[in-house]
């Protein structure tokens, strides 16, 4: 329970898989992606952030 959350925990504090996965010393990166818990929230809230930042992009293209 405690790599679950472990895992979790350094995944929403922005530590990417393969970070997490040296951490937790796992040879494949499946096991790894199955002690990671995300909540409903984030793949939306990436989405959005990832749509504004394209939108602020294209932002200065569309400017006379």
């Amino acid at each position: 329970m405690l790599r679950h959350f472990c895992a979790s925990e350094l995944y929403l504090g922005g530590l990417d898989l393969l970070g997490i996965q040296e951490v937790l010393g796992h040879s494949w990166i499946a096991t790894t992606m199955r002690y990671i818990h995300v909540q409903q929230t984030r793949v939306e809230d990436a989405w959005m952030s990832g749509q504004q930042r394209a939108a602020k992009r294209l932002e200065g293209l569309w400017k006379d």
